[in-house]
C-alpha cells in the first residue's frame, strides 16, 4: 500500500522532519513491482531507501516515490571454493545481520561491525572500516530492473567497487533496486588487524576470535561516533581525500603532523577529520547542525536541524579546507 505524505523523520538517522509525496513498504518483490508499476505515482520519481543511515533529506517535503526496503531473510547456501555464502535480504539491519553470521561461526565482517544501515545498502557505498570493505567479501547480489521488469544477478566485477563507490552510484546502475546480497566468508578465518587501533585492542587476547574482535570494533566505534538513537548523524560525513604524492608532500612541508597514508599507486589518502579538526570546527555548531566533539568526520543534528542546516554547515567545512589546504572534501551521504 503506498501512502502519502509520509513521514521520513524515522526512515533517516539524522532525524530531519522531513516527508515523502508518497512512500511504499517493500516486503517481497512482489510489493516492488506493484509499487513500480502502480499508475498513481507514475509521474513521481523514485527513490530507495533502506536504514536511512547516508542520506540527507535536504527539503521539506521529497517530491517522489520512497520505497522504503523491508525485504527479510538470512540463510546459509553451502560452500564454494572455501568460502561459505550466506545471503541477506536488502533490509536486513547490517550489524544484526553481522552478529548473525559469527553466531553461526563464520568470520570476515567482523570488522564492519555495528557500522549502520541494511544489507542492502551495503554494496551500493562500499562500506568499510578498520582495514576492511565489503568488496573483501562480496559474492554476487539479486537486484530489480523496474525498465525491463527482471531481475538480474551482479558479480562483483559487474558491482564495480571503489572507495565507498559502485555502479549504483553511476548512470548505468542507479535505476537497479538491491534485493538481496550474497556474501562469501573464509572456512580458513583469520583476523584481519591492519588497523593499528583494533590490533592494539585484541593484542593479547587467546584465542582470537572472530567474535572478540567484533566486540572490539563496536568498544572502538562507541568510544568516537554517536548513537544515531541519542542524537541524529549519518556518520562520517566526508570521505577521506586521495591526492597524488606531489600534494601530499607539499602539504607534509607546511603541514608535518598531516596525518596521511601512503597507497599501493603512490598516491595518498588524506585523514578528512584531521583536516576538519585544524580548522577549528570539532565541537563547533552552526545554528541547529554541528560537528561532533569527539569525531570531526561526523556532523550531528543538534536538535530540530533541517537538512539545508546540514548542508550549510557541510558547505562552510569544505570551504575552509579548500582554502587552507587546497583540498576539496567530498561528502559521503546522498543529497536527497
Amino acid at each position: 500500500m503506498i501512502r502519502r505524505h509520509a513521514s521520513l523523520a524515522s526512515l533517516n538517522t539524522f532525524g530531519i522532519a522531513a516527508s515523502a509525496e508518497a512512500l511504499a513498504e517493500i516486503h517481497c518483490l512482489d510489493d516492488l513491482r506493484a509499487a513500480c508499476a502502480d499508475p498513481a505515482v507514475a509521474d513521481l520519481p523514485r527513490v530507495v531507501l533502506g536504514g536511512g543511515s547516508n542520506v540527507l533529506l535536504v527539503r521539506d517535503t521529497l517530491p517522489a516515490l520512497v520505497l522504503h526496503m523491508a525485504i527479510r531473510g538470512r540463510e546459509r547456501l553451502g560452500q564454494e571454493n572455501g568460502r561459505e555464502l550466506v545471503r541477506a535480504g536488502a533490509g536486513e539491519v547490517w550489524h544484526a545481520f553481522v552478529q548473525w553470521t559469527i553466531a553461526q561461526g563464520l568470520g570476515g565482517l567482523e570488522n564492519l561491525s555495528l557500522i549502520p544501515g541494511t544489507v542492502g545498502a551495503a554494496p551500493i557505498q562500499n562500506i568499510g572500516a578498520y582495514g576492511a570493505e565489503i568488496q573483501d567479501v562480496f559474492h554476487s547480489l539479486r537486484a530489480y530492473d523496474p525498465a525491463s521488469d527482471t531481475v538480474v544477478t551482479l558479480d562483483a566485477a559487474a558491482c564495480r567497487f571503489g572507495y565507498r563507490d559502485s555502479v549504483f552510484k553511476h548512470a548505468e546502475g542507479r535505476a537497479l533496486i538491491i534485493l538481496d546480497v550474497c556474501f562469501a566468508l573464509p572456512c580458513a578465518w583469520t583476523p584481519n588487524l591492519r588497523y593499528a587501533e583494533l590490533a592494539q585492542a585484541v593484542a593479547g587476547l587467546s584465542p582470537l576470535t572472530p567474535a572478540a574482535v567484533s566486540a572490539a570494533v563496536v568498544a572502538i566505534r562507541q568510544r568516537k561516533l554517536p548513537d544515531p538513537a541519542v542524537i541524529g548523524n549519518a556518520g562520517s560525513f566526508f570521505k577521506n581525500p586521495v591526492v597524488t604524492r606531489a600534494q601530499c608532500e607539499d602539504l607534509l612541508a607546511r603541514f608535518p603532523t598531516l596525518v596521511h597514508h601512503w597507497q599501493a599507486d603512490g598516491s595518498a589518502k588524506l585523514a578528512a577529520g584531521w583536516l576538519i579538526d585544524q580548522c577549528g570546527w570539532k565541537g563547533r555548531d552552526l545554528g541547529r547542525a554541528g560537528v561532533y566533539e569527539k569525531q570531526a568526520l561526523v556532523l550531528v543534528n543538534r536538535g530540530g536541524a533541517s537538512g539545508r542546516e546540514v548542508l550549510a554547515l557541510a558547505h562552510v567545512i569544505q570551504a575552509e579546507v579548500l582554502a587552507r589546504f587546497g583540498v576539496q572534501l567530498e561528502a559521503e551521504p546522498v543529497f536527497l
